[in-house]
């Protein structure tokens, strides 16, 4: 497999991540490997903090002082194609299940275990395919502004007629070439496939700048440095086919492939009697309500105290660190792995 790799000195010095890299061999799928970053800071109880897209680590830069100071070990890997991670060339080579069997490779590589799992965005669409997969390795959940979609609403004799429609409303969304009209199109989108503005601007906008994103969905509270940190591992074009595809994977169109095996693990998820909980911010519009049908629907969710935390928008790690934080080390105090109370 093909791949880039960002220079160790677009790295150096970025505000506020002053965290020494770790590297580990993943099967990249086609008999060849991947090197997969990743952050691995103080000691006690695990917390594996994923991030989406398009971001990297450095979005949990915030948070990772106050949970080793609390007295976690925390790892945060960067996604491949994300970070400080190899990049695939080509999209095709980002596919759903290939990004589920890379995050569950380095989980066995690094030998995780009583993992608790803090995801948000994609880390969500991941990282609960990971539970689901290696449930032995996870002792909790914190699910943070995500999802795991299955077209669950949808009966199976309409999926075909339902993805027809939403492939139709795909082709007449226009080809926004900046974030702000594009996030406008999506939030005035009552369709019911808002988030395919998302899909076409990724896949088609002449311009995909990282920082554009974090700074319109965080209301521009970040510093320059910092935007440029969120751009430092993609120095042009060629190295954000990762960011580009991520969209085009969720399985918004019930039809899409992925939608079979999110269904199987949400049959795993529904089964699962460990902690569980929603930490969501009160200012996204792209995961809210998600939050009811976890607390619904997952055993260990009942008796948690879900929370909603108060001007989080969709990268609530920039926004709400110290509260999620708190929430998360909470969480975990008021939950002991059991022979550990």
């Amino acid at each position: 497999m093909e791949f880039l790799r960002t220079p160790d000195s677009a790295f150096a010095e970025l505000p506020g991540y002053p965290f020494e890299p770790n590297y580990v061999a993943i099967p990249s799928g086609d008999g060849s490997d991947l090197r997969m970053h990743y952050v691995d800071e103080g000691e006690g109880e695990t917390v594996l903090c994923l991030h989406g897209q398009p971001s990297w680590s450095y979005l949990y830069r915030k948070m990772i002082p106050l949970l080793t100071q609390a007295g976690y070990r925390v790892i945060a890997p960067d996604l491949i194609g994300f970070g400080r991670s190899d990049k695939p060339l080509k999209r095709s080579d980002y596919t759903y299940a290939a990004h589920v069997g890379w995050l569950t490779a380095f989980i066995e590589a690094v030998d995780l275990n009583n993992i608790t799992l803090v995801c948000q965005d994609w880390g969500g669409l991941l990282g609960l395919r990971a539970v689901a997969a290696l449930p032995d390795r996870f002792a909790r959940v914190v699910t943070a502004n995500t999802a795991l979609p299955d077209a669950s609403n949808v009966p199976d004799d309409q999926i075909s007629a339902v993805s027809e429609v939403a492939r139709a409303h795909y082709e007449q969304i226009p080809e926004h070439q900046d974030v702000m009209s594009m996030g406008l199109a999506m939030a005035g989108d009552d369709s019911g496939f808002g988030f395919l503005h998302w899909v076409k601007f990724c896949d088609q906008a002449t311009e995909l700048t990282v920082s554009d994103v974090l700074n319109f969905s965080t209301g521009g509270i970040l510093s320059a440095e910092e935007l440029a940190a969120y751009d430092a591992p993609y120095p042009d074009d060629a190295y954000k086919a990762g960011p580009r595809q991520f969209p085009s994977l969720v399985p918004i169109v019930p039809d899409n492939p992925a939608v079979v095996d999110n269904r199987a693990a949400w049959a795993a998820l529904q089964q699962w009697q460990k902690p569980f909980l929603t930490a969501f911010g009160d200012s996204d519009p792209i995961t809210a309500g998600n939050d009811i049908r976890f607390q619904d629907s997952i055993p260990g969710a009942k008796g948690q105290a879900h929370t909603t935390l108060k001007g989080g928008g969709h990268f609530l790690q920039e926004q709400v660190a110290a509260p999620l934080s708190a929430v998360i080390d909470e969480f975990i105090r008021a939950n002991p792995i059991a022979g550990d109370a």
